[in-house]
């Protein structure tokens, strides 16, 4: 009897249990001036023609007139006073808008953080507490401001973003939309004084708003966006417990062992990730004899998987019985569509005596692609952990045959002497 959950049941009750709680779109960019408030705007200014209640808690419209223009007509909470160190500070009013209680919200600027004495440190706090009594919210992100990318963002830019938001709430977000422009026609609203004014705008051009740092924070909020879909697709499809894999993306499994010839797999795939600006992951099985390992090959190991890191893999270490069968499980959970092993390099016959890895491999893929490369032998990739094979003799075949002759001369001449019992134990 199948006692697995039914699919559509299982996601109804998801749904259901979500269903008090507001839905959050996130208007994500590279970098400011992109256009994400405009967009937001936009978005908001149409659901109000379809009869939403619509407030704007906080908008940072920069003094651009074209954005004001789209907060006309809009019902705007009044912005709360806070007073710290002598200082007025206008900040978003969480209480008020709680009290409003409307259907939809703008909250501009989800990484903010709020002033001392705020009800939250965090405005994307503020936001998770509107969602939470079932208001839905629209606000805007940059990429620099995800909190697993800010060690990235620092190195390209060589700024260290403070105001970070946590991806596990980011994640959560019912819809992300990309904002983008190319990075001329940005550099030209710069210059334009649409993005930054007078002192503040040269400044940024000089620093920040550099060409190779807006191209960089360009690919990497693609990369973020098909990251966050690639993750809703992996749960719509656990969810309708869909165990196929769906070529909708680059992504391929590299498997390696702690042999050092395993560095030419590891470029080769650089390589080929370059090319095809995919995502990969060099992963190591360990079979049943992995407690048998020397030191020094788990040492070996450890400095491969640092070098895959270092190259820009991610890396994994899996364990299982059937090697082959533990990859492909695991590329089918993260629907990887292809698989790169090293080429085979055991002789035929003894291929033929113990089995071939990538046959068994190649058996079970299915609609998983399977890829050689030059690198590394079979045993290396991944490392089987059987016993070793000891290499063929012709001397002990030589011995062999010595040794049947021997026995079938002595049975020759003693045939006539013996019962045929005693003729076989010899």
């Amino acid at each position: 009897m199948d006692e697995r959950p039914n699919p559509d049941k299982l996601l109804k009750q998801i749904q259901a249990e979500d269903a008090k709680r507001g839905k959050l779109k996130i208007f994500f960019g590279a970098v400011a001036g992109v256009g994400k408030t405009y967009a937001m705007l936009e978005h908001a200014r149409l659901r109000k023609k379809e009869g939403i209640d619509i407030v704007v808690g906080i908008v940072e419209t920069h003094r651009r007139p074209e954005t004001e223009i789209l907060l006309e007509g809009l019902e705007i909470i009044p912005l709360k006073i806070v007073s710290y160190r002598g200082i007025e500070l206008k900040e978003f009013d969480l209480e008020t808008a709680l009290a409003r209680r409307p259907t939809l919200i703008l909250v501009d600027e989800l990484a903010h953080s709020n002033a001392p004495g705020s009800r939250h440190a965090k405005r994307w706090q503020d936001v998770e507490e509107l969602l939470d009594v079932g208001i839905d919210v629209y606000t805007t992100l940059n990429v620099q401001h995800c909190e697993s990318v800010n060690d990235v963002v620092a190195q390209i830019t060589k700024v260290i973003m403070r105001e970070t938001v946590p991806d596990t709430f980011v994640e959560r977000a019912d819809e992300i939309e990309l904002i983008d422009i190319p990075t001329e026609e940005l550099l030209k609203r710069l210059r334009e004084g649409k993005v930054y004014f007078g002192e503040q705008g040269e400044l940024a051009a000089r620093n920040f708003f550099r060409f190779g740092n807006l191209i960089a924070l360009r690919q990497l909020a693609l990369k973020y966006m098909s990251r966050s879909v690639e993750t809703k697709l992996r749960v719509y499809k656990d969810i309708h417990a869909v165990s196929t894999v769906w070529k909708v993306g680059e992504h391929f499994l590299v498997c390696i062992s702690s042999n050092p010839r395993a560095t030419k797999i590891i470029r080769a795939a650089k390589q080929i990730a370059s090319d095809l600006g995919a995502q990969w992951t060099v992963v190591h099985v360990e079979g049943p004899s992995a407690f048998e390992q020397k030191a020094e090959d788990k040492g070996g190991l450890t400095e491969m998987l640092r070098f895959a890191e270092k190259m820009g893999a991610s890396t994994v270490t899996l364990s299982g019985e059937d090697v082959a069968e533990t990859l492909i499980s695991y590329a089918r959970s993260k629907n990887i569509s292809r698989i790169i092993v090293g080429k085979p390099g055991k002789p035929r016959l003894q291929e033929l005596l113990f089995g071939s890895f990538i046959d068994r491999l190649a058996r079970k893929c299915g609609e998983i692609d399977l890829y050689l490369i030059s690198g590394e032998t079979e045993e290396e990739s991944p490392r089987m952990q059987y016993a070793p094979v000891k290499s063929f003799s012709w001397k002990g075949v030589l011995w062999a045959l010595l040794v049947i002759g021997l026995c079938t001369a002595v049975d020759k001449l003693l045939f006539s002497h013996l019962a045929p019992a005693n003729l076989i134990m010899v």
